[in-house]
């Protein structure tokens, strides 16, 4: 429990909505992990990004799981009223038991974004089920790499089935798109898919990793500034971004000014990637903080909490559509 000094300390911070936090169990018996490799064909990252040891900061500091209980005191050392649990394929794969039951006993407090296959003809129905038991807030689709980078999965008839789902509910759908050379040749697609699904808020993780670099648009160039035009596409900012910026000698600042810029605050979150990105969760806030300076104290509210609470809804924003708990 935070004591009253803490607390006190907690409440002169600004309040943050955390929209992608990974959750890892304690308990490994009755949630078992899964592990897998990072793909061969997966992009390069530099060796101090994702909290491998090497780079700037040296041996990756995170020394503590991100257990749920565990999170819920860092959430209130830091001012945080809510999190995003959003799966940890890379340890659980498509078991995605613990962010569910994490969801359902702090109802209040986290919200869940699945992952599942893409593929999958169960994943549809697996959805529907999801938003009744769990208010499920949101899904990402997962279906692999091809030799060449691309990821046909995206749009394929099997995975538009769970858009037409997404749809239904009012879900998040949300992207990771990890290809060589960043997010930006699935850009045409992912326009496609707002356009064609106009009532889902695609929420494209990690500012769709484009490959930042010296310059005035520091890699969100003319092909990123294409999702301008579809409101109903939402970015997330997170401390994978503050690692790239950090190892390629990048200042972040400039590029969450260039992305408020482009999109508008309304349409950019804050996500920790606590359980991923380098950092304890407090360096993770600090980093934000230090970055956010260049915006106004409006823009802040809304990167640090205002969008991704309107973003993230449990259950959906359609909710009687699909028959969630109320």
């Amino acid at each position: 429990m935070t004591n009253p000094t803490q607390a006190a300390a907690a409440a002169s911070k600004p309040l943050l909505f955390d929209s992608h936090a990974h959750l890892v169990a304690d308990d490994q018996q009755r949630y078992p992990r899964n592990p897998m490799q990072r793909a061969a064909n997966a992009p390069y990252r530099a060796p101090g990004v994702i909290g491998k040891p090497g780079g700037h900061h040296g041996p990756n500091p995170i020394n503590e799981v991100p257990d749920a209980a565990r999170v819920l005191r860092w959430m209130q050392e830091q001012n945080v009223d809510g999190i995003v649990a959003v799966q940890k394929r890379m340890i659980y794969r498509y078991d995605n038991s613990y962010i569910l039951d994490s969801s359902d006993q702090y109802p209040d407090l986290f919200s869940a974004v699945v992952i599942l296959d893409a593929q999958d003809p169960a994943t549809p129905d697996q959805v529907r089920g999801m938003i009744r038991d769990h208010g499920l807030a949101g899904v990402r689709l997962f279906g692999g790499r091809e030799p060449d980078g691309s990821m046909p999965w995206l749009n394929s008839p099997q995975a538009l089935k769970t858009w037409d789902v997404a749809q239904e509910a009012g879900l998040v759908m949300d992207l990771e798109v990890l290809a060589t050379g960043g997010g930006g040749p699935s850009i045409p697609t992912i326009i496609a898919l707002a356009r064609q699904y106009p009532d889902i808020r695609l929420v494209l993780d990690h500012l769709l990793e484009p490959e930042m670099e010296e310059g005035a648009d520091f890699g969100l160039d003319a092909r990123y500034e294409r999702l301008a035009a579809e409101k109903n596409i939402f970015f997330k900012f997170t401390s994978i971004n503050l690692d790239i910026c950090r190892e390629a000698g990048i200042p972040a600042d400039k590029v969450l000014r260039r992305a408020v810029d482009l999109y508008g605050a309304d349409r950019v979150m804050w996500g920790s990637d606590i359980g991923t990105s380098s950092g304890t969760y407090a360096d993770m806030v600090q980093r934000l903080l230090v970055a956010a300076q260049s915006l106004t104290p409006q823009e802040q509210a809304a990167v640090f909490h205002d969008t991704g609470k309107r973003v993230f809804v449990k259950g959906g924003s359609r909710k009687p559509a699909i028959g969630a708990k109320p």
